[in-house]
């Protein structure tokens, strides 16, 4: 049969389509494999092998100036703490995508701020002032390394946009020069490590993986249908040249997603409840802050605790991105001090965006850790036209809060009104500011405070709250720039959308007892969550060993619309695990990569990674192989 004009027009324009899609997927696969190069490179050209380890600070500086970075010193105590010995080079492929270079604008409009005449030059005194007393302060010395340089200094001044000329050109420079290092050495080029493999399109060495499934949304719709969950052993060829591995698989149906599992007692309205607010924050480096909390319960009871976001009123047109985000509870018990603390349950049944569990706690005290995968809960760069406007001068002249701006206060006092009684106490204000300042208020200042805004029993009120941010923008005679530093931190960007925070709800019920919860911490997920989530994986999870490597054993557990693996070695030696995801279907991993490395150090447990959906709508596949590298 002849095909009409209409078909041949509608093929050509799928066939278009297809093509752009596949070049997309080109593009995004050589710029994945230009970056894994100049990690290579800068790695290398510091190490002798993509296998050995950072062992210092010192020698992280040198491989991140290698890469083109200039980190500051506070950068580098980010990713080396007090508990860190050694580094591989997937935490330093890790560090690269949260440390982005320097832009020659983002420097001069540093420098912008400072000469307020635009005149184009800084005066040394100035200079030094600046950079000896403010932020991350310089030494004496330190500074006048830059003042004596004649490239960009003159009659007592710097030219800085001389300077930032030089300084990217000195970055290039060193990014140039361990790339040639690497191509010169063939050596090295044929050094591999994790997700890397030679490969001779273009000269350069390009990842096994595929485009992250965050970036190729289109799933593989050649899968066969499959109902309910199942588990078949598979060896992807990228297994092959490993010495063990172990496969596994698992099937989910786009229905089993939203499955209602969490059955409330009929008799829960009666039941006294307690509950309380929260937020999961994310910060610049991509790790996930959020509230901590401690439980009483006078006596034992069978209780009911459920955690889901927070479904705070939002501007008409505004995106609520965080509902998708997913949360759980890691309840533990506290015994004789609060380091030695017992995982009693977690969350894992599910009532479409709740998570909860029911049973039966004795009395005492128990900690309740939230937690989320940071599956959906990621930097995500966004191209804005302009910001949003915060404060205008009405026909009187005097400063007013925008209406839009006016909204996103209200939706953050509501997030940060822990315990929803309308006010903000001291204890809740101070949340608030540790995240927004890093200070605390004490009671001197909240007094000033009572007597400037408005506050009900001794608690500030939503009119005394917007006051207080009016006054702000007052004392910067209008400037914004205080109050986005506040929204900022608060995971909101210049659109007025919060798009990296996920505010939460936890409610307990208790059958016997009044169950009382308190807000204790907000600061980063601790060892003892960590624990209790491998834990929880071993004793929920399917447990296999990995083929020819009896020490090591890959557990994998699903709860919900979320699965986690965790990877345990039993030996007196650290391993390094290669986990390949290349044959997974519609799926998002905390990873952000689909084949990467994993550490794990000797007699010790570590979470392999979070995998979720990336279209609930759409059928999923988990295929992830784990295989030894050594």
């Amino acid at each position: 049969m002849a095909s009409s004009p209409e078909n041949n027009a509608s093929l050509s324009i799928q066939k278009g389509t297809r093509s752009e899609s596949s070049q997309v997927k080109k593009s995004q696969h050589a710029e994945e494999a230009i970056f894994y190069m100049n990690c290579r490179a800068a790695y290398l050209t510091v190490l002798k092998s993509s296998l050995e380890n950072i062992k210092s600070k010192e020698q992280l500086l040198l491989v991140l100036q290698q890469a083109g970075r200039n980190p500051s010193q506070k950068t580098v105590n980010k990713y080396w703490t007090s508990q860190t010995t050694t580094l591989n080079f997937d935490d330093f492929c890790t560090i690269l995508k949260k440390e982005k270079p320097a832009t020659k604008t983002e420097l001069l409009e540093a420098f912008g701020k400072i000469d307020t005449d635009n005149t184009g030059y800084i005066l040394h005194d100035e200079l030094y002032k600046i950079l000896t007393t403010r932020g991350e302060k310089m030494t004496w010395d330190e500074v006048s390394t830059i003042t004596k340089k004649a490239d960009f200094n003159c009659s007592g001044k710097l030219d800085y946009n001389k300077f930032c000329d030089l300084y990217m050109t000195t970055s290039e420079q060193c990014c140039k020069t361990a790339r040639e290092k690497l191509e010169v050495d063939s050596r090295l080029r044929q050094q591999q490590f994790g997700s890397q493999a030679e490969t001779s399109s273009e000269g350069i060495t390009l990842p096994v993986s595929k485009p992250s499934p965050r970036v190729s949304r289109k799933t593989d719709h050649k899968l066969a249908p499959t109902k309910g969950d199942s588990r078949t052993p598979s060896r992807p060829s990228s297994a092959q040249s490993c010495k063990a591995s172990v496969s596994t698989t698992i099937s989910n149906c786009a229905s089993s997603n939203r499955n209602t599992k969490l059955i409330e007692p009929d008799t829960i309205k009666e039941w006294q409840c307690a509950q309380s607010k929260g937020c999961f924050y994310l910060e610049d480096d991509g790790e996930i802050i959020s509230h901590k909390y401690k439980l009483h319960l006078p006596q034992r009871s069978t209780v009911c605790i459920t955690i889901k976001p927070l479904n705070v009123h939002q501007v008409e047109g505004k995106s609520c991105h965080w509902l998708s985000v997913d949360t759980a509870l890691y309840i533990l018990k506290e015994n004789e001090t609060q380091e030695n603390l017992q995982l009693m349950s977690f969350t894992e049944q599910q009532n479409k965006e709740m998570f909860g569990w029911k049973g039966e706690l004795g009395s005492g005290i128990y900690w309740l850790l939230p937690f989320t995968t940071g599956c959906r809960l990621k930097k995500v760069k966004t191209q804005f036209t302009g910001e949003a406007k915060l404060v205008y001068r009405g026909e009187d002249g005097e400063l007013a809060l925008t209406k839009e701006f006016r909204a996103a206060l209200l939706d953050i006092f509501e997030t940060i009104d822990l315990d929803g009684n309308g006010l903000l106490s001291l204890e809740e204000y101070n949340f608030f500011e540790l995240r927004t300042s890093g200070e605390k208020c004490d009671e001197e200042a909240w007094a000033v405070c009572k007597e400037n805004f408005d506050m009900k029993k001794n608690e500030l009120t939503r009119q005394g709250f917007m006051d207080l941010n009016l006054m702000e923008a007052n004392d910067r005679e209008g400037d914004p720039s205080d109050l986005w530093v506040t929204l900022l931190s608060l995971g909101y960007n210049k659109a007025l959308e919060m798009t990296e925070a996920c505010p939460f709800v936890i409610d307990i019920y208790a059958e016997k007892c009044k169950p009382r919860i308190k807000a204790i911490y907000l600061e980063a997920g601790s060892w003892q969550l960590n624990r209790a989530i491998c834990k929880s994986v071993v004793n929920k999870g399917e447990a296999k060993v990995m083929d020819g490597c009896e020490n090591i054993i890959i557990y994998t557990y699903k709860a919900g619309r979320r699965i986690t693996s965790v990877i345990e070695n039993k030996s007196e030696n650290k391993v390094i695990i290669h986990v390949n995801n290349e044959q997974s279907k519609n799926c998002l991993s905390n990873r952000g990569l689909t084949v990467f490395a994993v550490e794990v150090a000797p007699k010790s447990m570590t979470v392999s990674q979070h995998v979720m959906p990336l279209n609930e709508q759409e059928e999923w596949l988990y295929n992830c192989v784990h295989s030894l590298l050594r």
